[in-house]
């Protein structure tokens, strides 16, 4: 007989080892969990809770980026007596975003029944040049007008203009966004504004008129005269000649007294003595248009020979209307 050998038994039952499942099916055991009690389930455990998968059996990662929540689109129905502004404002918007949103430029207007988009408008990817000075914004306000904007803010009416591109001649409504420069910045090189009828020289010369006569408190009638009678006398040109001596912007002789012949073509001095009164700096040896009394009164080619005593009076009432439009442009 062959003799069994049996092994012994074993004292003690080995402890039984827990499963090792492998992470790619512990992570499918929970989806499908999750999967099978969605309406139940609890949140799901953290990535970190879960055992690292290791070795050539580790899955890649996927990141799946949260997708923002797109804002809800609102519109507006245009209503009889409607404005940009208001709208803006009803909806908590600035008026340059409304306009921005929906293609309105400056000189654009809504009509009853149109449908405006009411969101704000995206941020321009073009960044500003990096040469552009640092300014601000204002917002036009009712009876608002560029004068008194650039005098809030400390800086010239030249410099607004140019930085927004408009013209002493262009309107500006309440609800427009302005473009302020930094005080003292330059403003951009742009051609001079010119006056119907005129030239860049001549142009210059208007403004001079104009904004003498405003320093002086002369009222826009004085003002037109003025600009008459000077494109009556020398198509508005500081000339060094004319009929026996006269000379510069108005014609004065300095044999009548007016001024030496370097004083008369002195255009600001010729300008001031032209309107004369209180600051008249010949004082009273000329008589200028403020102080002919009763002037605001008569007849405009009257006023202006009053000053001038023309061998020829009449030519003077031919640019009253002219010399209106060039102050509405230029003052």
């Amino acid at each position: 007989m062959r003799r069994l050998t049996l092994s012994p038994l074993p004292t003690e039952t080995p402890r039984r080892s827990p499963a090792v499942w492998p992470a790619a099916v512990v992570g499918s055991i929970a989806l499908s969990l999750v999967g099978e009690h969605a309406a139940h389930a609890t949140a799901p455990l953290a990535p970190s809770s879960l055992v690292p998968p290791t070795g050539a059996l580790a899955p890649r990662a996927v990141v799946t980026p949260a997708l923002a929540a797109a804002p809800a689109a609102l519109t507006y129905v245009v209503q009889p007596g409607d404005t940009v502004w208001g709208i803006a404002r009803a909806h908590g918007l600035d008026t340059a975003s409304v306009r921005a949103a929906n293609g309105i430029g400056a000189d654009n207007v809504i009509r009853p029944g149109q449908v405006l988009a009411l969101t704000a408008a995206p941020a321009a990817s073009a960044p500003a040049p990096e040469s552009a000075p640092a300014g601000t914004t204002a917002e036009v306000r009712p009876g608002d007008t560029v004068s008194a904007i650039a005098a809030r803010n400390g800086v010239s009416v030249d410099a607004v203009l140019s930085a927004n591109g408009l013209t002493r001649a262009s309107i500006i409504y309440p609800g427009q966004v302005l473009q302020i420069p930094a005080a003292g910045a330059a403003p951009a090189s742009v051609a001079p504004v010119t006056a119907p009828g005129l030239d860049a020289e001549q142009s210059e010369n208007a403004r001079l008129i104009i904004r003498i006569g405003r320093e002086l408190g002369v009222s826009d009638r004085g003002i037109v005269i003025a600009l008459g009678t000077a494109m009556q006398e020398s198509w508005l040109r500081n000339l060094d000649w004319g009929d026996r001596d006269s000379l510069g912007l108005f014609q004065q002789r300095p044999s009548q007294g007016w001024g030496t012949a370097e004083q008369i073509r002195d255009r600001d001095r010729s300008t001031r003595v032209f309107y004369g009164g209180s600051a008249d700096p010949n004082g009273a040896t000329t008589r200028g248009l403020l102080d002919i009394p009763g002037w605001e009164q008569l007849p405009y080619a009257d006023a202006a020979q009053a000053v001038q005593i023309s061998a020829y009076p009449d030519r003077y009432a031919q640019w009253e209307q002219p010399a209106t439009t060039w102050l509405a442009v230029l003052g």
